[in-house]
């Protein structure tokens, strides 16, 4: 009998996730299930155990690599292994050990951002740190995750620091407060940007 592989995500991922799967001649059954998140990686262990459907018609279940959730706790909790694939849909096939499509991006203008994910569990000097590694490597506009139902008491000392840095910042948070305490922080100046 084949391997049969679910794979977690969000309403925003799900199509271009199934797109990269179709595409990767992976050699399994695989399929999908929208847990009923907008952005995939804000899934929580709570959000698994509720939504995921029992019994769960598969062998494995792939999460998004951002996922916090304890897999070994949710292994335990469903009778199945549970696995965080890679960061980005578009690495699944690589993280499989298979080829993917090369991207051609210089037709296009563009700024590249690169996002801290954790950065409201992180201190002002890493957070610093770590953007002057993405700006080394690229990066155009550093990007400040906040994390749901975590506090970030100290965003706007790492808003001022980035920009004092001459580092272009964005917050990305689903939490109002937090972005109007970064659009406060930020506006004063033609470096930033906040979405």
């Amino acid at each position: 009998m084949a391997e049969r592989t679910l794979f977690l995500t969000g309403h925003l991922a799900r199509a271009r996730l199934e797109k990269v799967l179709a595409g990767a001649g992976l050699g399994f059954e695989w399929s999908i299930l929208d847990i009923g998140v907008k952005v995939a990686a804000l899934m929580t262990e709570a959000i698994i155990r509720r939504r995921l459907p029992r019994p769960v018609n598969a062998d494995r279940v792939i999460v998004p690599g951002r996922c916090r959730a304890d897999l070994a706790r949710l292994s335990a909790e469903f009778g199945l292994p549970f696995d965080r694939g890679p960061d980005e849909v578009k690495d699944l096939p690589a993280w499989f050990g298979k080829r993917g499509h090369a991207l051609d991006l210089s037709r296009h203008d563009m700024r590249m951002f690169a996002e801290i994910v954790d950065a409201s569990a992180l201190p002002v000097a890493t957070i610093l740190a770590r953007a002057r590694a993405m700006r080394a490597a690229g990066a155009d506009v550093i990007d400040l995750g906040c994390l749901p139902d975590t506090p970030f008491p100290h965003l706007e000392e790492a808003v001022q620091e980035l920009k004092a840095s001459g580092i272009p910042v964005s917050v990305d948070s689903a939490d109002r407060r937090e972005l109007r305490r970064a659009w406060s922080t930020n506006r004063s100046s033609s470096t930033g940007f906040i979405r």
